[in-house]
C-alpha cells in the first residue's frame, strides 16, 4: 500500500489507521505472529502503526502490551497473562525517560562507572529473564540523546555529560546485541536524529500523554520496528531492478553519447550519480542482486555502464534488459529467468509513469518514489526494503551463485536428455541432521523460500534452535555442489514424530537456485531412512497453497504419496507407507551423510 511506504504521512496515517487496517485485512495469506510490547511510556499508538506496517509485509501481528511503565516488572517479576501468551517477539519500547539516574558535576569517575554498569545490569537481567522463560526475539530501543546539552558541546566529551553517559551505554547494549542471537536493536538514536531532535522530543506529548515522543514521531519508529521484524520473517526484498537513464547516471545515452552523459567527478551532478552507484554496489556486496531494465538499444547500454567514472560495470548485474519492451513485461522475465517471485524486487526508475504502470502489473513488487538525484539514496534506504537481521556466507556469495546458474543453463541447452545433463555436472550432497554452525542459515532459508515451500511456516532463529533442541523431531538439512561451484545450504525438512510411529513433515524447503536437479529426491531418501531408523512406519505431508508455492501442487505425487484428504481452499494432506518397503528414487546425486 503506497500510504505505507517511505516517504509517508504521518499524520494521515494517524487519522485514517482504521480505514487501512480494514484495507488490509482485506489481503490474503498472513502469517500470524504474537508481540508482546512491554513499554517504558505510552505505548498505545506505537502498537497501533506497528499494526498497520506489518499487515502491509504480511504479518497479522496479535498484541500484548504491558500496563504502563510496567517493563521491569512483567519482565523480571512475571506476568500470568503475558506467560500464557507465550509471544514470538518482545519489543522492548524504553527511552532515556527510563534511565534511573545520571551522571552529576559532583560525581567521580568511579561513581559513574558503577552508575553505567548498574543501568546496563538492570536491562541485562530483563533480556536474560525473558530468554530464559520464552525462548523467543528481543527487539530493544537504545537510547535517543537528550533534548538538552547541559554542558554544551563538551556533554557529548565529558564522562558528567548525558550526552557521553547515553553514548557508553548505547555501545554496550551494540557490545550485547553482536554476541546475542535473536536479538536485536531498535535504533532510535537515529531515527530521532533524521526526524529531528527538538521535535521528536516535544515535551507536551510527555507531560501530556507520556509518549516520550510527540505523536506524529511514532509512525517514524513503528515503520522502523516493523522493518526489523519483517526481515526476521524473510519479508525483505531480495533484488533490484534498476532503470539507466537519469537513474544511474544523467541524461540519455542513446541521445547525448557516452562522453555527455552525466557521472563523475566533473560536475556536481555527476558526482550525485556515482554515490548512487556506489551505494548500489555495497547493496550487491551484502547479496542483494542487480538487474538493468532499460528502454535502450543494448549496445548504447553497455557503452553507457562502461564508462570510466562509473562504479557499476556490465558485470556487476546478473540480467541487462536493454530493449524496447514494456518494463513490467522485462521484470516478470527478470523474475523468471532468476526463478524468483516478482515481488522480491525493487524497481527504480526516475520516470513515475513507468513506476506506476509497474506497480500496477506486478503484485507487490516496491516501486519507490524517488524525485530529485540528491534524494535517490534516502528514499531507498529509509524504505528498509533489505534490513540485514541475519547475514551468512551465501549472501556474500549470492550474485557468483545466480552467474553460475546461468552458467549452467547455457550448458543445458546443449543436452538432448535432461538425465544426461544432470549426470554432466557431477552433483555430490551433504545431507545430516542440524549443525548449529547452520542454524542461522537454516532460519534464514526457511524466511526466504516462497516457491518450493509445502507449508508456508517461517521460523525465527529462535524457534528453529528450539527444534533442534527437541529429540521428537527429524531435522535434516541439505548442501550442494557441482562442478560449477557449491551452493551451501539449499533445503530444509522438519518431521514431528507423533504417536511413535508417524512423522509428520512441518516444513519442507528449497532455494529456487536448484530447482529441477534432483535434490528433492536425495532428501526424501535421506528422511525415509531416518525415520526407519526411529521406527516410523508413517510419514504424513502437507501442502497449503498460496500464490507463490502452486509449483509445489504435486510434489508428494511425484514423492509416492497417497492424498487422503483436500479441503475447500485446496490444503492437502498425504500419506506414506514406509512401512511396505521404499525404493530411492535419486540416481544423479552423490550424497554423504
Amino acid at each position: 500500500m503506497r500510504e505505507l511506504e517511505y516517504p509517508f504521512d504521518a499524520n494521515y496515517l494517524l487519522k485514517n489507521k482504521r480505514r487501512i487496517k480494514k484495507s488490509l485485512l482485506e489481503k490474503n495469506n498472513f502469517i500470524e505472529k504474537k508481540i508482546a510490547i512491554l513499554g517504558g511510556s505510552t505505548t498505545s499508538e506505537i502498537k497501533n502503526m506497528l499494526e498497520l506496517f506489518l499487515l502491509n509485509y504480511g504479518i497479522k501481528p496479535i498484541f500484548y502490551e504491558s500496563e504502563y511503565n510496567k517493563f521491569y516488572e512483567d519482565a523480571i517479576f512475571g506476568n500470568e497473562e503475558l506467560d500464557e501468551f507465550y509471544p514470538d517477539i518482545i519489543f522492548i519500547h524504553t527511552t532515556n525517560r527510563n534511565i534511573m539516574e545520571y551522571p552529576t558535576m559532583y560525581d567521580d569517575e568511579k561513581t559513574i562507572n558503577q552508575m553505567l554498569e548498574t543501568e546496563y545490569t538492570k536491562f541485562t537481567k530483563i533480556w536474560e529473564s525473558l530468554f530464559s522463560k520464552f525462548k523467543c526475539t528481543i527487539i530493544q530501543n537504545n537510547f535517543e540523546y537528550p533534548f538538552y546539552r547541559l554542558l554544551g558541546n563538551k556533554d557529548a566529551v565529558d564522562i558528567h555529560g548525558k550526552t557521553n553517559f547515553i553514548t557508553r551505554l548505547n555501545q554496550k547494549f551494540y557490545d550485547y546485541a553482536n554476541k546475542t542471537k535473536n536479538f536485536f536493536i531498535n535504533d532510535i538514536n537515529y531515527i530521532s536524529s533524521c526526524y529531528g531532535l527538538d521535535k521528536w522530543a516535544n515535551q507536551f506529548y510527555w507531560h501530556m500523554y507520556k509518549y516520550a515522543m510527540e505523536v506524529p514521531a511514532i509512525p517514524y519508529l513503528s515503520f522502523n520496528i516493523a522493518n526489523i521484524i519483517k526481515s526476521i520473517y524473510g519479508k525483505n526484498k531480495k533484488a533490484l531492478v534498476l532503470d539507466l537513464d537519469n537513474t544511474l547516471w544523467g541524461g540519455i545515452v542513446g541521445d547525448d553519447g557516452v562522453e555527455k552523459i552525466a557521472i563523475g567527478p566533473e560536475v556536481p551532478s555527476g558526482q550525485v550519480y556515482s554515490e548512487f552507484q556506489n551505494y548500489l554496489k555495497e547493496h550487491k556486496n551484502l547479496g542483494i542482486i542487480l538487474n538493468i531494465n532499460s528502454k535502450n538499444e543494448y549496445e548504447n547500454a553497455i557503452a553507457g555502464l562502461n564508462h570510466p567514472a562509473g562504479t557499476l560495470k556490465p558485470d556487476d548485474f546478473i540480467i541487462i534488459k536493454a530493449n524496447w519492451n514494456p518494463k513490467n513485461m522485462n521484470i516478470k522475465d527478470i523474475a523468471e529467468e532468476l526463478n524468483l517471485g516478482a515481488d522480491s524486487f525493487v524497481f527504480v526508475d526516475d520516470n513515475p509513469a513507468e513506476r506506476q504502470i509497474c506497480k500496477n502489473y506486478i503484485e507487490g513488487i516496491a516501486t519507490p518514489e524517488i524525485d530529485v538525484p540528491e534524494n535517490y539514496i534516502r528514499i531507498i534506504d529509509h524504505n528498509g526494503y533489505f534490513e540485514v537481521t541475519n547475514f551468512s556466507n551465501e549472501d556474500l556469495k549470492k550474485n557468483e551463485l545466480y552467474k553460475d546458474n546461468a552458467k549452467r543453463s547455457q550448458m543445458m541447452s546443449t543436452f538432448e536428455n535432461y538425465d544426461d545433463y544432470l549426470l554432466s555436472l557431477k552433483m555430490k550432497a551433504e545431507i545430516s541432521s542440524f549443525k548449529p554452525i547452520y542454524l542461522e542459515r537454516i532460519s534464514q532459508l526457511s524466511n526466504k523460500s516462497n516457491q518450493f515451500n509445502l507449508t508456508t511456516k517461517r521460523y525465527s532463529l529462535a524457534d528453529i534452535e528450539e527444534v533442534n533442541e527437541n529429540d521428537d523431531y527429524i531435522k535434516l538439512y541439505g548442501k550442494l555442489e557441482d562442478i560449477f561451484g557449491d551452493n551451501g545450504v539449499i533445503t530444509v525438512v522438519i518431521g514431528n514424530i507423533k504417536n511413535k510411529d508417524e512423522l509428520h513433515i512441518d516444513l519442507w524447503i528449497m532455494s529456487c537456485r536448484v530447482l529441477k536437479r534432483n535434490m528433492e529426491f536425495a532428501m526424501m531418501d535421506m528422511l525415509v531412512k531416518k525415520a526407519k531408523e526411529r521406527n516410523i512406519k508413517t510419514i504424513y505431508g502437507y501442502y497449503y497453497p498460496t500464490q507463490k508455492n502452486k509449483m509445489v501442487n504435486n510434489f508428494y505425487n511425484l514423492q509416492g504419496f497417497e492424498e487422503i484428504s483436500c479441503d475447500e481452499q485446496g490444503n492437502k494432506i498425504y500419506k506414506l507407507d514406509i512401512s511396505k518397503g521404499y525404493i530411492n528414487k535419486n540416481n544423479v546425486i552423490e550424497v554423504e551423510e
